[in-house]
């Protein structure tokens, strides 16, 4: 079989993917086929990276995407891991409010280095049935001014919502959309119809709401 030629680029960036263990990072990252046969790890920075490329109407663009592969652990990421991204995910759990409060610690780990890039917080896992972080608690991205989406890996609700916006950001175009569809794994689970519309009336009942005066404080009350 002929041996596919590099596709040709019209931009690179590096995506850093932050967030406690366990709350579907690596997950997320490897929905995505392509991504699979870049997959790389580099020791020293304790890092898996992928990259990934999306046909935009900007041109093929693609995403060196550091996944911290379990390095979160240790308290802290090296800077090596935060220096030179172009934009960030940061993920939480919507079935682990420790998870949730913990954001605000990887929103300044990540912004002492990398100050002034894209970034979009995303709560994972809202298939659950045990969501412990409702759509109401989820205020830090309003303060910070960051995007949010919900996301389920699993069943890849809203999977590309993230990165569509991170390409918007930095190909500094609103309008910019993808030409082809991303090339993603199966779900492995489905989320039915009534379920991603409560989701999505809970989530824009939340945005409506006039914010706390203190963080998280309903996870107090």
């Amino acid at each position: 079989m002929a041996q596919q030629q590099p596709v040709q680029v019209a931009a690179e960036f590096k995506l850093v993917v932050v967030g406690d263990g366990a709350v579907g990072k690596t997950t997320f990252v490897r929905r995505h086929l392509t991504g699979e046969f870049e997959k790389k790890y580099i020791a020293t920075q304790g890092v898996e990276v992928s990259q990934v490329i999306f046909y935009t109407t900007h041109g093929p663009i693609r995403l060196v995407i550091w996944d911290t592969a379990g390095q979160e652990k240790l308290g802290g990421l090296r800077e090596g891991y935060y220096i030179g991204a172009h934009c960030s995910i940061i993920m939480f759990d919507v079935t682990s409010r420790i998870s949730y409060k913990n954001v605000p610690k990887w929103h300044k780990d990540l912004t002492r280095i990398c100050e002034n890039i894209p970034i979009v917080l995303v709560g994972n896992k809202v298939d659950s049935k045990d969501r412990k972080v409702k759509a109401r608690q989820i205020t830090f991205h309003r303060k910070v001014n960051i995007q949010y989406y919900d996301v389920s890996a699993k069943s890849n609700y809203q999977y590309e919502k993230p990165f569509l916006y991170l390409l918007r950001r930095l190909a500094n175009d609103p309008n910019l959309a993808l030409v082809q569809a991303l090339a993603l794994l199966p779900p492995e689970i489905q989320m039915d119809a009534n379920q991603i519309a409560q989701i999505q009336e809970d989530q824009r009942k939340a945005e409506e709401i006039g914010l706390p005066d203190e963080q998280d404080e309903e996870f107090n009350s």
